[in-house]
């Protein structure tokens, strides 16, 4: 599995430790699953982003309608102050999917957010999301979901993951470089 760590431009202190993450990517890559995985596997609270979503903005999804920016930056507000609000290590699974949604998320938390970017192909994806029931995100936003997503860079705080493995193995992998990010 492909993982590559991104840091934030901005400097940071040797002995500052994360402890907030946002599990980022497009709809069906598993945030949900990861996020509280990890906080089961580390001690760690999680959050779903999705429960932080205003009515309007699920009623838009449900009818396949992708959101804008405008529809974003208010859900986005909240999932900052949320992470803000919490204490100890957070998992919240975020889609997070432009560099500004996650310079957002970060400057409203208040502090380092790293992001744990699940990637994987249109294909798996796809079919992880034909196969959930009772999400409101219909697989025909997908396209929208890729469209829309702007890998986080070299100079952002990030982890990128290759989702086709094992969830155990994302969880474990994610785990150690969790581990190795804040041992520096």
């Amino acid at each position: 599995m492909a993982i590559r760590f991104m840091w934030m431009a901005a400097s940071r202190r040797p002995f500052d430790m994360n402890r907030l993450y946002v599990v980022m990517g497009v709809s069906g890559c598993g945030k949900s699953t990861i996020a509280e995985a990890l906080a089961a596997k580390t001690g760690g609270s999680y959050l779903d982003g999705d429960t932080f979503h205003p009515p309007h903005n699920i009623a838009l999804m449900r009818a396949g309608t992708p959101l804008s920016d405008a529809d974003r930056w208010p859900w986005l507000e909240i999932v900052g102050a949320q992470l803000a609000q919490k204490r100890g290590q957070v998992f919240c699974a975020c889609s997070a999917l432009k560099r500004a949604y996650r310079a957002y998320i970060t400057r409203t938390a208040g502090e380092p957010v790293c992001f744990l970017h699940l990637q994987g192909s249109r294909q798996i994806i796809e079919e992880r999301m034909q196969a959930r029931t009772g999400h409101f995100m219909p697989p025909s936003l997908l396209d929208s979901q890729f469209a829309a997503l702007e890998v986080p860079q070299n100079d952002e705080l990030a982890i990128n993951i290759d989702i086709s493995g094992r969830e155990s193995d994302i969880v474990e992998q994610l785990v150690a470089k969790i581990g190795e990010l804040n041992d520096q």
